[in-house]
């Protein structure tokens, strides 16, 4: 394995940074978020190419594409440089924990493969285990008690394989949150450690990006804070009536009372049990229902008047005798 690691290493450019420097944890995160999300951004690119084919042509490969885009991601960034698309971006890369050298040493063939397997595969196995289930008869019939010994006794095991395999992942992350190290269990497995690809790296955030960031954050929570306490619907209706003002009334009062009972003041259609609160203009009955409970100075907004105690609207209507 150390030939094989010799090999590499003399087909890199020479790294004089120091594997002993601990890498923020922050930094080994946000690489996996990178490389998550190229992955997204390659799947998106690469389905749009299908967009014009039948719907759903893609769906029962899924998650063989995404294996498989997977593997030539690994193919172009991992194997030949040992480091990953956003450790790259932000100056890291693989570092062989299994040497018993105190300089850098990239990954093996093998621990590069090993790594890339361990990636891909659990993933695979998660998206096709309800086909794999189906296929080999451990779904229909098994909760039943209809299943034979085998078939029971393998359902049991896969489960219990997936939950040891949860519950391992789990156990990593808070070992990597107590001693900074192998944010995933692949790489703890076959001895991968994120280190400086470059000497007196720092993590490069500027200070005008966290007083954004800062800001926008303090903008948020005010805003969070103010917005309950305005009154949008009395504040609209103060506008509109800044606005047309007389006349707006004067308006209303040329269309006749013929025309004010056919349209709601507040929502604008045809009156729902017409009731007026104190103007010349008809309301909803849960429009202007509604808007009292919410605020008891409700407004007309037509004409600024207060709407007080509310009263149906009393109609006169004329009947024709067709001789």
């Amino acid at each position: 394995m150390d030939q094989e690691g010799s090999k590499v290493a003399g087909s890199l450019p020479e790294i004089s940074c120091d594997p002993l420097i601990p890498v923020l944890r922050i930094s080994q995160l946000d690489a996996l978020e990178l490389d998550s999300a190229l992955e997204q951004l390659l799947w998106t690119q690469f389905s749009q190419c299908f967009q014009n084919f039948r719907p759903g042509l893609l769906t029962p490969l899924e998650p063989e594409l995404k294996a498989l885009l997977q593997l030539l991601l690994w193919r172009f960034t991992l194997y030949p440089n040992s480091t990953t698309v956003g450790q790259s971006i932000l100056s890291l890369r693989y570092h062989n924990t299994l040497s018993t050298s105190a300089r850098y040493k990239p990954l093996t063939q093998r621990q590069k493969l090993a790594l890339v397997l361990l990636t891909a595969g659990p993933r695979w196995l998660q998206e096709r285990a309800h086909s794999l289930r189906l296929c080999l008869g451990l779904t229909s019939g098994v909760s039943e008690g209809d299943g034979t010994f085998s078939q029971k006794a393998l359902s049991i095991s896969l489960t219990l394989m997936s939950g040891v395999a949860r519950l391992a992942s789990l156990v990593n992350f808070l070992v990597f949150l107590s001693k900074g190290q192998h944010p995933v269990l692949a790489e703890r497995i076959i001895g991968a450690r994120a280190v400086f690809s470059k000497p007196n790296v720092t993590r490069d955030i500027t200070y005008q990006y966290m007083n954004r960031g800062l800001l926008w954050h303090g903008f948020a929570e005010f805003l969070i804070f103010l917005l309950p306490l305005i009154n949008v619907k009395k504040l609209k209706s103060n506008i509109y009536s800044f606005l047309l003002g007389a006349d707006g009334s004067d308006i209303e009062s040329a269309r006749g009372k013929d025309e004010v009972w056919k349209e709601c003041a507040l929502c604008g259609e045809w009156p729902t049990l017409p009731h007026r609160g104190g103007c010349q203009h008809v309301f909803c009955y849960y429009c202007i229902k509604s808007h009292i409970i919410t605020n008891s100075c409700t407004t007309c907004p037509k004409c600024g008047a207060e709407a007080r105690q509310i009263e149906p609207v009393k109609m006169e209507v004329e009947m024709f005798v067709r001789q």
